[in-house]
């Protein structure tokens, strides 16, 4: 069994996730249907359920974050953690340099 991770092209999950939700009224569950639209364009059950929940989401048709506002929230917190480390930065240039004024004003 191969470990390479296939990606697959947004049109091509775009089709098998619109496959899915028009013909689960024909299985006995959503599940059912996923498994069948997966065997069928060579992904596996769980990547296709993946991205399922996602449309949903995005749709509003389950609760839960969407992907615009789940990469809103990451772009926040890398932005959050570079200005954290910006200001440890300035915070110790600052101590750096106030010391260097007390040793040049108290120097000998």
């Amino acid at each position: 069994m191969s470990n390479k991770l296939t990606r697959y092209a947004p049109e091509v999950r775009e089709r098998a996730v619109r496959m899915v939700l028009d013909h689960q009224g024909e299985h006995s569950s959503q599940w059912a249907a996923i498994t069948s639209v997966a065997g069928k364009i060579g992904c596996k059950a769980e990547t296709l359920r993946t991205w399922v929940r996602r449309a949903e989401r995005d749709s509003g048709l389950r609760p839960g974050l969407t992907t615009d506002e789940q990469a809103r929230i990451k772009a926040l917190e890398r932005e959050n953690r570079e200005l954290r480390q910006a200001n440890e930065i300035l915070r110790k240039a600052s101590a750096y340099f106030a010391q260097a004024e007390l040793d040049r004003r108290f120097k000998p």
